[in-house]
């Protein structure tokens, strides 16, 4: 599926690009016949759900029209949300200052597991804060990662 997807994302950034969107990724998911086809637009406003089902609409079009992909798909048109999967080096480099959770596939620091803050990304790796501790990792390195959304807790109402 990497030709599908190089031949959509070739068709969809510069038409999403003219609307002044990001295409933060693309992804096909499944089979024949459910495949899908997962577009994630990033802006520097947010992007409202009127907006993202505009711009859905106008995809669906323009893939229609375009014809990249052989078989029948459904398209899903969303905006990262507040924990993101991190699976390109760009995406790293948005995500610097925030919490992060990543699983490698051979231990760093003799974890496999890294929580922490994003402090440093760039063209090969990255690094995460774990307690004041800083991992160093190479992208090749990583099965999965993403941001985590951190609850602070609130004081009471009427509390000092």
């Amino acid at each position: 599926m990497t030709g599908a997807v190089d031949r959509l994302w070739a068709v969809v950034e510069p038409y999403v690009a003219a609307e002044d969107v990001e295409l933060d990724d693309l992804e096909i998911v499944g089979k024949t016949p459910g495949v899908v086809v997962r577009v994630t637009l990033d802006a520097a406003d947010p992007l409202g759900v009127d907006r993202l089902a505009d711009m859905s609409r106008r995809l669906s079009r323009l893939l229609d029209q375009e014809d990249p992909i052989s078989s029948a798909y459904t398209l899903e048109v969303s905006s990262p949300g507040l924990e993101r999967k991190l699976r390109r080096p760009r995406h790293y480099e948005k995500s610097v200052g925030r919490a992060v959770k990543v699983k490698t596939k051979a231990p760093v620091d003799g974890d496999n597991s890294h929580r922490g803050v994003l402090v440093q990304a760039d063209e090969n790796g990255f690094v995460v804060d774990v307690n004041g501790s800083e991992r160093t990792i190479a992208y090749g390195d990583v099965v999965t990662a993403r941001t985590i959304f951190v609850w602070e807790k609130a004081s009471k109402p009427g509390k000092r």
